[in-house]
């Protein structure tokens, strides 16, 4: 009997019992408590949760997990928490949809898209961070939660606070998309607009968090935080039957969400809920905010900051904390780190929305831009099962579009006004057809 199905015959009632024991630096192995820290005090390195592997295929199955709620939580013995009852907002489970059109266009046979741009609440896979860094924050008995954005955090932050109960403070670049904006001030936080970048903004936060004491869910809740991305390599692999597939590619900002989707493959390994199996991690990123894809590019094992300049706001972070070890998990798995640029990105936007109908923001219009590149330089097998992830919605950043697509037709309430604009937009129709074929 297999370890899968010796895992998949165990009793789906197993009580619950939390799983995490420790926090480990990721360089040198130094052990901490599980407390709010991020930072190892000897190497400077960040801090990893360390789970009981036995505990958990004692405590899972398929069945068990299949059984549990249409959320995040359904993988709650792989999340640092300890409570039975999770901040649960109805995260997760999001369509992975098989594409017909976009994978026609591009040449390949088996690809699926990974739409967390209809995640809940706030319509980016930052719910899933979030949920897991608040159940977290209110078991280490925080009552302020606060967050440094580029947008999709905030949001999130401040939605699923609204509904813990939670006080909420949370701090944006001031130059953000006024959907994203927008998006936050909703749920009546105090928002602070901060004249600077992202990398700006973060420090801020670490010295507010340090004078305050507030739980910053992406600074000292880090750790508990970033397992949340987990659950987006947990879903694709159930979701594809419970087998991992040949090929990912993901959007980098500080290069977090790809190192857990990794992590969240090999823990199912671990347990026995899927075989192994190599699988190739490509990475996405602008041009305008490219560290990673530059040291990729370079044969670099080092990652030099750098100014953001791009439309792509949510995945600009010229300092990113987990950069290292994307690279890593690139070389290793035999994948690719690209960039696009910013008419890339936009082409990239539109290309998914017209081929399956899933509108993006511009951290998918990267993705999918850097998707399409691969394939064109022969770096993605027409064969492969590949999946592409898109993180967030493309509501939250109209602007990037605006100018670059149609614009209704005006016309007179009368049969013939119809008439005459239905032939015009058929006309400029054929013409674009033309300058395509030329």
């Amino acid at each position: 009997m297999t370890q899968a199905t010796q895992t998949q015959t165990l009793s789906t009632f197993t009580p619950f019992t939390p799983t995490f024991t420790k926090l480990v630096s990721k360089e040198g192995g130094t052990e901490y408590p599980l407390k709010a820290l991020h930072i190892c005090e000897e190497t400077f390195a960040p801090l990893e949760v360390a789970y009981d592997y036995d505990l958990i295929r004692r405590q899972v199955s398929r069945e068990s997990i299949q059984a549990g709620p249409n959320s995040i939580w359904r993988y709650r013995a792989f999340l640092p928490v300890a409570t039975e009852n999770p901040i649960d907002v109805g995260t997760g489970m999001t369509p992975l949809v098989k594409s017909h059109r976009l994978a026609r266009r591009l040449g390949l046979k088996n690809l699926y898209i990974k739409n967390d741009a209809v995640n809940m609440p706030t319509l980016s896979f930052k719910d899933r961070v979030v949920s897991v860094a608040l159940t977290r924050a209110r078991e280490l008995g925080f009552t302020t939660v606060s967050c440094a954005s580029t947008g999709n955090l905030a949001n999130s932050t401040a939605a699923i606070a609204a509904h813990a109960g939670l006080d909420c403070c949370v701090f944006i670049p001031a130059d953000l998309e006024a959907g994203k904006i927008l998006g936050t001030l909703i749920y009546n936080p105090t928002v602070m607009a901060v004249k600077g970048n992202y990398d700006q903004v973060n420090r801020l936060c670490s010295e507010v968090g340090n004078t305050y004491g507030w739980g910053f869910v992406n600074i000292n809740l880090r750790p508990y935080y970033s397992e949340g991305s987990k659950t987006l390599g947990f879903e694709v692999a159930e979701q594809l039957g419970w087998k991992l597939p040949d090929h990912i590619v993901a959007p980098l900002a500080s290069g977090s969400l790809y190192t857990k989707i990794y992590k969240g493959f090999q823990e199912f390994v671990k347990v026995g809920l899927v075989e192994d199996k190599n699988v190739r991690f490509s990475g996405a990123q602008a041009e305008g905010c490219s560290p990673i894809a530059q040291a990729f590019r370079e044969e670099r094992d080092f990652v030099t900051p750098v100014k953001p300049n791009t439309i792509a706001k949510s995945i600009a972070i010229g300092n990113p904390a987990d950069g290292i070890y994307a690279l890593e998990i690139a070389r290793k798995t035999g994948g690719n780190i690209e960039s696009v640029t910013d008419a890339e990105i936009v082409e990239g936007i539109k290309l998914l929305a017209e081929t399956e109908g899933i509108f993006t923001e511009t951290a998918g219009g990267t993705t999918v831009a850097v998707l399409k590149k691969l394939v064109e330089a022969g770096k993605i097998d027409p064969d492969e099962t590949t999946v592409v992830y898109i993180t967030g919605n493309g509501l939250k950043t109209q602007e990037a579009v605006q100018g670059y697509i149609g614009e209704p037709l005006v016309i007179e309430p009368k049969l013939d006004s119809f008439e005459r604009a239905l032939e015009r937009s058929r006309t400029l129709e054929r013409l674009e057809w033309q300058q395509v074929l030329v």
